[in-house]
């Protein structure tokens, strides 16, 4: 079975929506895009490059529109974007100019999806997507970059309320400008108890 793999930069307060410039998602009067630049530094940049080796992607329609519109030409930074598979959830489109596009419709054809064979699928933005991957328990790995800040308003990892669920931290090291990376796998039920009890 395959893994699905969210990758996300969020803020403190949980927003993940525009980080990468001011015109990338502007929806819902969001002000702040490209908060994630004051932040990059070595570290930073190397975990980057780590995650853009090749892959399998899982996108939001919204996503995949931003990113059909720029990528096929600027492959040349991450030439795996444009030679990846890229599944894309939508109820509205079902077809793409751009190669190795395949959309879905619904949460049993990402169940399907996952049963494949083939490598683990990386989800990026989207958050109405990640929510729905949360909801139905179908996220394997979370591997979160949080920045030091609050945004107060935006697109939100965890806004519809995820189903409870443990996890196991892997890895994780702050960069030197306070960049928590941190990586999480699924480690079944939540468990509860009395604090300081044996």
């Amino acid at each position: 079975m395959r893994k699905i793999i969210v990758l996300s930069m969020i803020s403190l307060d949980g927003v993940l929506q525009g980080p990468g410039g001011p015109e990338e998602d502007t929806s819902g009067g969001f002000k702040y895009g490209g908060w994630t630049a004051p932040y990059g530094d070595e570290a930073y940049n190397e975990a980057i490059r780590k995650e853009l080796q090749p892959a399998d992607y899982l996108l939001g329609r919204k996503t995949f529109e931003i990113w059909e519109n720029y990528w096929p030409t600027h492959g040349d930074f991450w030439p795996s974007i444009n030679e990846g598979n890229k599944y894309v959830l939508s109820t509205t489109r079902d077809q793409s100019d751009w190669k190795n596009s395949t959309f879905l419709k619904g949460v049993a054809d990402i169940k399907k999806l996952k049963k494949s064979a083939g490598s683990d699928i990386q989800v990026w933005g989207s958050s109405e997507l990640i929510q729905l991957l949360l909801e139905h328990d179908l996220v394997d790995e979370l591997r979160l970059k949080i920045h030091p800040l609050t945004l107060g308003k935006g697109k939100n990892l965890f806004s519809n309320g995820p189903i409870p669920a443990a996890f196991t931290l892997i890895d994780s090291y702050a960069t030197t400008k306070g960049v928590i990376m941190a990586n999480y796998k699924r480690a079944g039920e939540v468990k509860t108890g009395n604090v300081g009890a044996e």
